[in-house]
């Protein structure tokens, strides 16, 4: 393996390089940068002979692949990199972190929980879950943070606080008692409105959190789950929407997200080699494979093709 540290021109001085870092300076071919999508698949190759450019990107000053980014080693606080980490932005579906924590920081988990009207016409991702079917909580938390579905989250958070207005009153106390001061929500799953933001360094601080309840960190690894209804001969396969788990050692999920203003985001936790590694991506182009390239750069180790579940 050839790695060659460089530093690119192209990048902005608001970028922060630690002198250690050697995640862009793996050189991968300038093909690699081509956005996963449903209909093709995408290779990381390892380093080859071009060197890896930011400039292919079409987000941010100098062509770098989002408008935010944020790579923390956690196991030693450092950052490794940081990219308008302060910048308020959409969060779409990596809202759902903060809505799952609140529901197993108050729900009871065993508990049946009613999918209401509402939640049924619940648009973008859902299972096409019908109005009267009932699922455990726990169940319906699975599928928010493994599928993102919709329909799962707003029947979730109904049953926990009688509304989907007073759940986010929720959401937004318990931002604020953990410090996330650039961060407000208006609803529970992460659809675009004027008051409903957040930045790379909450959510960073806000999956710490979240990482360390074991029901939490326990679902969003997980690649397939099944769900049944309680009262209904209808069972729904949940397949994970982060294409990441399985293809880079060590990786721990967690949450995907898109909208047309939020574009492409990740949040992704990796422990691997006595690093603990945690990145957030907010409009990315080239979600996976700018991820891709920071982990096994950050890690040190060879990359490896990535390739989507369907």
């Amino acid at each position: 393996m050839n790695i060659v540290p460089r530093l690119f021109a192209s990048f902005p001085p608001t970028v922060v390089w630690p002198a250690g870092l050697l995640v862009l300076a793996l050189l991968v071919p300038s093909g690699a940068w081509a956005e996963i999508d449903q209909s093709t698949t995408t290779t990381l190759s390892p380093p080859a002979t071009r060197g890896f450019a930011w400039n292919k990107g079409r987000r941010g000053a100098g062509g770098i692949p989002a408008h935010s980014i944020l790579l923390k080693d956690l196991s030693t606080g450092q950052t490794l990199y940081e990219y308008q980490a302060q910048r308020r932005v959409p969060p779409a579906s990596l809202t759902k972190i903060m809505s799952a924590l609140v529901i197993l920081e108050h729900g009871q988990l065993h508990e049946p929980a009613t999918v209401s009207r509402k939640a049924a016409a619940a648009h973008k991702t859902h299972l096409r879950l019908k109005t009267g079917q009932a699922f455990r909580l726990e169940d319906l938390v699975k599928a928010m943070l493994i599928m993102s579905a919709n329909d799962a989250c707003l029947a979730a958070v109904e049953h926990v606080a009688g509304s989907e207005e007073g759940f986010v009153e929720l959401m937004n106390v318990k931002a604020q008692a953990l410090g996330l001061t650039d961060t407000h929500y208006a609803n529970a799953c992460g659809f675009d409105a004027p008051d409903h933001y957040s930045t790379a360094t909450d959510l960073a601080m806000l999956t710490e959190v979240a990482m360390r309840h074991p029901t939490f960190r326990t679902f969003v690894r997980s690649k397939l789950e099944v769900i049944s209804a309680i009262n209904a001969n209808r069972s729904y396969l949940l397949r994970n929407t982060n294409h990441l788990l399985g293809r880079i050692p060590g990786v721990e999920g967690v949450k995907t997200g898109f909208t047309s203003k939020a574009g492409r985001c990740l949040v992704a936790k990796v422990s691997h080699d006595g690093k603990e590694l945690l990145l957030v991506l907010l409009n990315s182009s080239r979600r996976w494979t700018t991820a891709s390239t920071l982990l096994y750069g950050a890690l040190q180790i060879p990359s490896q093709p990535i390739t989507q579940l369907e």
